[in-house]
């Protein structure tokens, strides 16, 4: 009798890991969704590099036509760093600061950045609102945007 039960319940648990397996073969495996940092549609440009190169050929395009074609609701540039010191002296990254400002995206300067090379006042002419932009980036972080740095 004790054969009879150890033999069903050896016949149950393979038929139970057959079952298994056929399951699997039998749904398709899907791929699994690609991991999110946030559902954010807000950028931000955090534009630290005092290469006028790299200001032309990717930090002003990109943003521009992120903005021109939607790609994000908003988006914001960011002045941080040698920058500042670059945009005040270079007459093609101005034209593109006006571009970029009647195309509707956010301008900033960090104020202690732009104080540390003497050029906060030109920037505010330009239409970038300066301040001190530590706190609010680490907001802009800790809440969800999209953090581009060049």
């Amino acid at each position: 009798m004790k054969k009879w039960i150890v033999i069903s319940l050896v016949i149950l648990m393979f038929s139970g890991i057959l079952a298994l397996g056929q399951e699997k073969k039998e749904s398709p495996k899907s791929p699994p969704a690609p991991m999110m940092a946030g559902d954010s549609d807000q950028l931000a440009v955090l534009w630290t590099s005092g290469d006028p190169e790299v200001a032309k050929k990717m930090v002003f395009i990109y943003t521009y036509n992120a903005k021109k074609y939607n790609w994000f609701k908003q988006i914001r540039l960011i002045v941080w760093g040698a920058s500042t010191k670059l945009l005040s002296k270079d007459k093609e990254l101005q034209d593109w600061i006006g571009k970029m400002k009647e195309a509707g995206v956010e301008l900033y300067a960090c104020k202690w950045c732009s104080d540390s090379y003497g050029v906060s006042e030109q920037l505010t002419k330009m239409g970038i609102e300066v301040i001190y932009y530590g706190k609010p980036l680490t907001k802009m972080i800790k809440s969800g945007w999209h953090i581009l740095t060049f």
